[in-house]
């Protein structure tokens, strides 16, 4: 009969198995750091700081785009309004700073009919401070989609490869559409793996490169026909705001500086990372900015793509986000970059990992932005049953 390990032998080999797992990890972690120049990723200093710190403030490890200030600066007229005692969260209610806390928010302002009523922020975090937003980059890269598609420079039915013909293989991946990228139904498979332990695969992977043209060149295999299903993908972004660039013959922080930034009065400069010194712009994700400012990217939407008397949005592209596309994402509403939660509310969002939100109710008039550092599993329903409270507030 085999020898069965008992609990006391375990015990006693515990230290070493630990020390063993322990050695593994480290050589592991040391090949990756070292094949850093061959893979076109940061180095190993740069790395160590995506493991230790706060996902708000990653922004600042990589080379970016200035989007400028406004010249001409619109801040929010102030008109403070007490929250509610208590709001819904998980089966009970509980105090607002009670659910600020428990999902690590760096950043609340609530918006309503266009006067910023709450603006909390935790020690360290003010209204200057830029924060990275994640996948909330997404839906300011629409905004801009619209415009192009607007102004008859892009359409939804064009096919990514007549735009970016570098890509084009010989395969069902030449039949994606600006439509399928914007809906997140190309199929294409880059997994949405955002593990910093292992960097080399997926939007990881995408996030870290040096170099977004070789990457997407070289993930063009499909996970599904295009059109068949919607599926969450950063690269759909990344593909989207490449042929944006391509089709505007200019980076997307210099479009978004001209075409959205100005005209809302954006009050302080955002940075907008890039994959290298004077590359391109990350477009699924990494736009870092003010919660002033992206509360002003909110406000546009609810009133219907205008400030004050000019019309910087096409009406026809915020109907376009605000109506779910026919197919959903992992179970929600989607259109256009832009969430639609479960439920029969009109609201829709934009949501980034990590606990990132611009919320727009339009019946309440109201905006509400959360910049957080709360994890991958973000409480995302939760949160949105919290947003969906204050409005009715309201």
């Amino acid at each position: 009969m085999t020898d069965q390990p008992t609990p006391s032998r375990l015990r006693r080999y515990a230290p070493r198995i630990v020390l063993a797992l322990g050695v593994l990890v480290a050589v592991a972690i040391g090949a990756v750091f070292a094949a850093t120049p061959l893979l076109r990723i940061p180095g190993p200093t740069t790395l160590a700081h995506l493991l230790s710190d706060p996902p708000s403030t990653q922004g600042g490890l990589f080379e970016s785009r200035t989007v400028p200030a406004a010249p001409t600066p619109r801040p929010f007229p102030a008109a403070p309004a007490p929250l509610p005692d208590t709001v819904p969260w998980k089966g009970s209610r509980v105090p607002v700073a009670e659910f600020l806390a428990a999902t690590g928010t760096n950043s609340f302002l609530v918006v309503r009919d266009g006067k910023l009523s709450t603006e909390w922020y935790r020690s360290g975090v003010g209204p200057t401070t830029k924060q990275s937003s994640w996948s909330v980059a997404k839906s300011v890269v629409s905004l801009l989609v619209g415009r192009a598609v607007e102004a008859g420079e892009l359409r939804e039915e064009d096919r990514l490869v007549d735009i970016l013909p570098e890509l084009a293989n010989g395969t069902e991946y030449d039949t994606i559409t600006i439509r399928q990228l914007l809906d997140m139904a190309s199929g294409v498979d880059v997994s949405e793996n955002y593990n910093p332990y292992w960097p080399l695969t997926g939007t990881a992977r995408m996030y870290l490169t040096e170099d977004l043209a070789d990457f997407v060149s070289d993930h063009r295999a499909l996970r599904f026909a295009p059109g068949s299903r919607g599926d969450y993908r950063s690269v759909d972004t990344q593909l989207l705001g490449m042929a944006l660039a391509k089709v505007e013959g200019k980076p997307l922080g210099e479009l978004l500086a001209q075409q959205i930034w100005a005209p809302i009065g954006a009050e302080d400069d955002a940075l907008w990372n890039l994959d290298r010194a004077g590359g391109q712009e990350k477009a699924f994700c990494c736009l870092n900015a003010t919660a002033r400012d992206f509360a002003k990217i909110g406000q546009l939407v609810l009133d219907g793509g205008r400030v004050g008397a000019t019309q910087v949005i096409p009406p026809a592209w915020i109907e376009r986000i605000s109506t779910p596309a026919p197919l959903p994402v992992i179970d929600w509403g989607y259109g256009a970059q832009w969430w639609h939660p479960t439920g029969a509310e009109p609201d829709l969002m934009a949501i980034g990992v990590y606990g990132q939100y611009i919320y727009v109710d339009p019946p309440s008039r109201t905006v509400i932005v959360k910049l957080s550092d709360h994890g991958t599993t973000q409480d995302e329903a939760e949160t949105i049953a919290v947003f969906r409270a204050l409005a009715a507030t309201g």
